[in-house]
């Protein structure tokens, strides 16, 4: 069933003066952008220049000015009939100049709405040029190791390979710009095609433990193990078993560490998670003793050897010995006086 809007033709012509259902002069519907519409553009300024002046949106004619009511005029009617008697007649007016006046005018007073969205338009168009031209700018993520993207070409082929590359480049950066969201989010992508590159597997599990998901972390960095050996995820794979409390995990995890020999700081860093652990369960004792093998002084001091000094003096402050907890964040603060909260815990075991 079809429905027609009825035509003001069509209407009750009565009513509080609204004869054509429309209001001239206030609704912008009426008169004032009727005549002429947009496509003319200053014709819509010059109803309106009307409207201003005549009230109604629409200029009195001759002939209207000289037809006379049928009833009596009022005292107003008649004051206004001597006034206009009185006045001079009006000068002929050029046509030409008045619709120049007018469209001037209408330059000066009237803005199309339309004008304004068009160029509120040009301006989004503009800021998406710029955020374009930005971006473009940015420089391209750094390329993986070669032998990663060989690794990816002969689980994927030639082309697919290759872009898979790209992408785990790009998650590989969101990793490093702590854009930990994205990196998961194309990382885990990649795994679904490449399972087994050891790379891939990496990336997923470094972003799912900086988002705090232990458990995916470690399933990931796992699966990374067992296809290419890396001891310097290892101390990241111990403390995800430490976040989950599987302690024999943790254990097993530091046993490969010390197996592997790793660089100084990755033995520091299995070292600090492994004594984390004990003293989660409560083996404070078995924490400094662990930690206690870091107290000779190096010829050339470290971060690795500032955290371990802080974890140390960390846990002689938790046994309640504020001697060696002193000693050992007063060491931290003489090679770096900046570090961590270091001078608020100097105060606090008295300094």
């Amino acid at each position: 069933m079809s429905r027609e809007s009825p035509s003001s033709s069509s209407r009750p012509s009565g009513g509080g003066g609204r004869s054509n259902g429309k209001r001239s002069g206030s609704d912008r519907s009426g008169s004032g952008r009727s005549a002429g519409g947009r496509s003319g553009g200053s014709r819509g300024g010059a109803n309106k220049s009307y409207r201003g002046r005549d009230g109604r949106g629409s200029s009195r004619s001759g002939d209207n000015r000289s037809t006379r009511p049928s009833r009596p005029l009022t005292e107003a009617e008649k004051r206004s009939r001597d006034v206009k008697a009185r006045r001079s007649p009006r000068e002929p007016r050029d046509p030409e100049i008045e619709r120049q006046q007018i469209e001037d005018r209408t330059t000066e007073e009237w803005i199309d709405e339309g004008s304004v969205r068009d160029a509120a338009q040009s301006a989004v168009v503009r800021g998406a040029s710029v955020n374009d031209a930005t971006s473009k700018k940015r420089t391209p993520p750094k390329p993986l190791d070669p032998e990663v993207t060989s690794e990816m070409v002969d689980v994927l082929g030639q082309q697919r390979g290759a872009r898979l590359a790209e992408r785990l480049a790009q998650a590989s950066e969101a990793l490093d710009r702590e854009r930990f969201q994205e990196a998961r989010r194309i990382s885990t992508s990649i795994a679904k095609e490449a399972p087994k590159v050891a790379a891939v597997q990496e990336v997923l599990g470094l972003s799912n433990y900086r988002l705090g998901k232990y458990k995916q972390a470690a399933s990931a960095l796992e699966a990374a193990q067992d296809l290419y050996p890396n001891p310097a995820m290892l101390p990241i794979l111990a403390d995800c078993h430490r976040a989950q409390a599987r302690w024999a995990a943790v254990d097993r995890v530091w046993s490969e560490i010390r197996a592997a020999s790793p660089p100084h700081d990755v033995m520091a860093e299995g070292r600090i998670v492994t004594a984390g652990a004990l003293a989660d369960q409560g083996d404070l004792a078995g924490a400094i003793d662990l930690m206690s093998q870091t107290k000779k002084s190096p010829k050339t001091v470290r971060d690795h050897h500032l955290r371990q000094w802080y974890v140390l003096a960390d846990l002689y402050d938790r046994v309640g010995d504020p001697i060696n907890a002193r000693q050992w964040f007063a060491r931290v603060a003489q090679h770096d006086p900046d570090y961590e909260d270091v001078q608020q815990r100097l105060r606090s075991v008295g300094r």
